[in-house]
């Protein structure tokens, strides 16, 4: 029996980086002699196995072979006369197909380690079709790690997205996926590349949609709402770590690919339109919740934000309730920054200030120093305390409003 490092912990070892988890593949060995070692079995589709000590995983050697659609669609052969270089053969990309041997040795069959010396991501043997869920293994780790896709496995990613498979993908799969690629440096990358393999209309029509659709010039020197869509996620990544704020920004403007082309370049409306739209991704996706909820305030309310030094003090404060921001502190403060990230994502506007977050606080500040345990409630109850509560929050914005004047 012999036990190899293998995949992302190599890989991360090479580059530098920090190791997270370490996987582990055994070779020469029967399930029965694992349990018999104090391993742990899990995992029904193939044995993998936990370290009684360490609780890392082991799995042994396998092949597989594609039987149907799915992730389901594969059968694995697990026999004791499996090889290392074999069960490296049926990994995705050259980069995660590299092992160490517990004297250090490495065991590169497939030359990742070339591929990682010219940042490069190239798949491993033509098996790479049989699994759609490949695409977005490979937009996700050219943009984690800034490579290069190989033009023979971006032909490859053509042919999968052409072949119709992605839509057998299970929401969960697809999610996994998408999520780890808005916690990277530049996820707009992601996105780029499902949509120049043709992934992008299959998995997330309602972002491709927006492509083609023209804004008006004036507020949107880039013109095309996708385009822009893409400047915004990156100028919310370049704000937030947060994977939430890059989300909403994403989907902040969907609603105007369902403006009529009659009416382009306007689009009036867009943003009760786009909260369909977000609600129908997120259902089908399985997006959690915060996710979801962000989404649809900036898509709900974004446009209020920018104009928010003309609108009346009424409807400051109805926006201000509408978002939740005195019991929901942190969730505005990535509203905000949505907004900004919108307002950047503009052709020669990445680099300009957004004081409308600035008075956006403000107004909440003022509203929230607010004392209801004051002579002004006195004698007051329920209903009667919230009425003059509004009535002073109007004030206090109003007072502000002159202040600024």
């Amino acid at each position: 029996m012999q036990i190899y490092q293998v995949g992302g912990a190599v890989r991360d070892e090479l580059l530098g980086l920090e190791i997270k988890d370490r996987d582990w593949v055994v070779v020469g060995a029967t399930p029965e002699q694992m349990t018999a070692l104090g391993y742990r079995a899990v995992g029904k589709d193939f044995p993998v196995f936990i370290h009684p000590d360490t609780g890392e995983e082991y799995a042994l050697a396998r092949t597989e072979r594609k039987t149907g659609p799915g992730y389901r669609g594969f059968v694995f052969n697990t026999s004791d006369s499996i090889t290392l270089e074999q069960d490296l053969q049926r990994r995705d990309i050259t980069i995660n197909a590299i092992a160490r041997d517990e004297r250090g040795k490495l065991i590169d069959p497939f030359n990742g380690r070339a591929d990682l010396a010219r940042k490069i991501i190239r798949h491993v043997s033509d098996a790479f079709i049989e699994d759609p869920l490949r695409v977005l293994r490979v937009a996700r780790f050219a943009t984690q790690f800034d490579f290069a896709i190989a033009a023979e496995t971006g032909a490859l990613l053509k042919e999968i997205s052409a072949m119709g498979e992605l839509e057998t993908l299970a929401p969960e799969r697809i999610w996994t996926e998408t999520e780890k690629a808005l916690h990277t440096p530049r996820p707009q990358r992601y996105f780029e590349v499902l949509r120049q393999c043709g992934a992008l209309a299959a998995l997330f029509a309602e972002i491709d949609d927006l492509f083609g659709v023209p804004q008006t010039a004036r507020y949107h020197p880039e013109i095309d709402s996708g385009v822009h869509t893409f400047m915004a996620l990156e100028q919310a990544a370049i704000l937030s770590d947060a994977a939430e704020v890059r989300f909403a920004a994403l989907v902040h403007d969907l609603g105007k690919a369902t403006t009529p082309r009659e009416l382009w370049p306007k689009h009036h409306g867009h943003e009760a339109r786009g909260v369909k739209l977000i609600n129908r991704l997120c259902d089908r996706l399985r997006v959690p919740n915060r996710y979801r909820e962000l989404g649809v305030l900036a898509s709900r309310h974004h446009l209020e934000c920018h104009r928010l030094a003309e609108i009346k003090p009424t409807t400051i404060l109805d926006k201000l309730e509408q978002l939740d921001a005195w019991r929901r502190p942190e969730r505005f403060e990535q509203f905000l920054l949505v907004c900004e990230a919108d307002a950047r994502g503009r052709k020669g506007k990445e680099h300009e200030d957004y004081p409308q977050a600035d008075l956006f606080r403000s107004y909440r500040a003022a509203c929230h120093a607010i004392d209801t345990n004051s002579a002004d409630f006195n004698d007051l109850k329920g209903a009667q305390i919230a009425a003059r509560l509004r009535i002073k929050r109007i004030e206090a914005i109003k007072r502000l409003k002159a202040q600024m004047q």
